[in-house]
This record gives C-alpha cells, structure tokens and sequence, in this order.
C-alpha cells in the first residue's frame, strides 16, 4: 500500500473497537478488469496506481484525473524481472512512494528462486510511472522463519522515520502476523529488529491477517487488513487500532467491508489502501473467481470509528 504522514487531527474521543458492522452502498467499479492489491497515490492533481501481476503487465500502472475515475491501465510499471526472483511467480501487492530526492520507491513481493518463498524486493524510477528498475541481486526482506514475507506497505510517522509493514507467513510455524519494520531514510535497508503487532487469532480470520495499511488520526493509528482466505468470499476488511505504531492494537468486534455489507456487488473485498478520505480494494468480479476489480468507497471516521459510505 502506500506512505500516509500524520494527518494531525486530533479527535475529542478514543476510536471504538466495537464498532457496529455497517451496512455499505454498492461501491463504485474503477476498474473492471484485473487489478488485484491496488496501491494508490496522489502526484500533483493525478492519481496513481499498482497492483499485482496481470495480463497487463509484471506491475501494472494505471492513472486518473479524479479518485473517480475515469481510470486507465496504462503499461507496466516493472521494468524487468530481479535477477533473484522467479518470474513465473508473478509480483505481489506493490507499494510505491515518493522519496525526498524526488525519486520513486517500489516495494513488491516475488517468489525467491533459493527457497521458493515470496520475499520482498525493491524497485527505483525516477517518474511515478516508472520505468522501475530492480534494484540489488537479493530480496530486500526475506525472514528465515516465514515461509514468506508479502505485502510491504510503508508508513512516514510525523518525524520522517519510515517504516514499513508487512505480512509474515506462518512466521515459527503459527498462523501469519504483520509486522513493523523500521527502515533507513531511503527505505533500501531495515533498521533493528521487526516487530510483530498483529496476528490471525479469531475464527473468522482463518488464520490468515494480511494486506495492511495504516494511518494516523491524532495520536491514535488504525490498522486496515484483510482476513481469510482471498479466494473466498467470506474474505473481509477489518480494522484494528492503537496508541503506538508499534502496539499493541485491539481489533474491531466487526468487519469493516464484507460480501454481505455490499449487498454482493462484488465478493472477497480485500488489498485495500487509505487514501485522502476513500478507501480503493479489490474484489472479483462475476461468478467465475478469474479476476478481481479495482473499488471505492468514500472513508471518513464518526467519533473516530472507521464508515464507508
């Protein structure tokens, strides 16, 4: 997903864990086409945005003039395969951001050819849209514990530190977790040890918590991931909140977005990334289960509780 600075707002009251599922309008269709995981960003007045390999590309690019839409894939934003990467495994839930230099940072997950697990690797350009270019011959964040590491999303906390939050598969043989890292100022190299905040430890969860994105309200943070299985449509967006970055986060008694609260617009609505007052996800689009469409929804936050209309 993508970087979100401290918005500074200070709230007169806690966020609610045990918000009320909220039953959502049908969310509008920006992409009706594969583009699973999307990570959005706003240059100047254009948007931007990545997602997971598709017949469009290793990483495909698409761009619009309004959150709305009218959106439009545009190429691919990967400029060749990692030297250390097997591309028959495709690339995995990007996240871009722009650095102080003006150049662009890419994080994306790809199959390492050592051991056959998904690590996460590092691309650079020096225009949003890329070309990005793999940089190093070996995976930027590739635990020996996980049996993966997928879905890097970076966070810039008020004092410019970056860090970067990421899902750990299986981490010592559990259920998955996400993790916090902290990350050098150009987000090439990790800074101390990893720190886990969240784990898959509710039924509905099967044991899978992934995809996050964080931002900040004032001097709470909230935690969006998905749950479940994302083949399913019992696959969900959920929330979790904190005084820390770090933790420890207590999660929603509800889900944020499920199949039912859309009324089945589209099913398995997950990947979803926070940006300037909507949130965009994905979901699958008709019947089959072939390909998962880019969605929104406006986001705003009542009494700090997290509602989609």
């Amino acid at each position: 997903m993508k970087a979100l600075t401290c918005l500074g707002i200070l709230l007169s009251s806690a966020l609610l864990p045990g918000a009320v599922a909220q039953a959502a309008p049908a969310p509008r269709t920006l992409l009706d086409q594969d583009f699973p995981d999307p990570d959005i960003l706003k240059i100047g007045t254009d948007f931007h945005a990545f997602s997971t390999s598709s017949a469009s590309g290793r990483v495909p690019v698409a761009v619009a003039k309004d959150a709305n839409g009218p959106w439009r894939v545009t190429g691919d934003a990967l400029a060749a395969d990692p030297s250390w990467a097997d591309p028959q495994g495709g690339y995995w839930a990007p996240d871009v951001t722009r650095r102080a230099d003006g150049t662009y940072l890419m994080y994306y997950s790809a199959m390492s050819t050592r051991d056959h697990h998904r690590c996460i690797g590092t691309a650079v350009a020096n225009a949003v849209a890329g070309p990005y270019q793999p940089a190093g011959d070996a995976p930027l964040i590739c635990e020996p514990g996980d049996r993966g590491d997928i879905d890097a999303q970076t966070f810039q906390a008020g004092d410019g530190t970056r860090y970067l939050l990421y899902k750990g598969e299986h981490p010592g043989g559990g259920t998955s977790a996400i993790f916090v890292q902290k990350m050098s100022q150009d987000g090439t190299a990790t800074a101390g040890a990893r720190t886990e905040i969240l784990r898959a430890d509710r039924p509905e969860e099967n044991g899978i918590v992934e995809a996050p994105a964080i931002t900040q309200r004032g001097n709470r943070f909230v935690l969006f991931y998905s749950a479940g299985d994302f083949r399913d449509a019992a696959y969900q967006t959920r929330y979790a909140t904190a005084s820390s970055l770090t933790g420890p986060y207590t999660k929603a008694d509800q889900p944020l977005l499920t199949t039912d609260s859309l009324g089945h617009a589209t099913e398995g609505p997950g990947g979803a990334d926070v940006v300037g007052g909507r949130i965009y996800f994905h979901g699958w689009l008709g019947g089959q289960r072939t390909q998962r469409g880019m969605f929104g929804l406006d986001l705003e936050f009542v009494k700090g509780v997290p509602q989609v209309s």
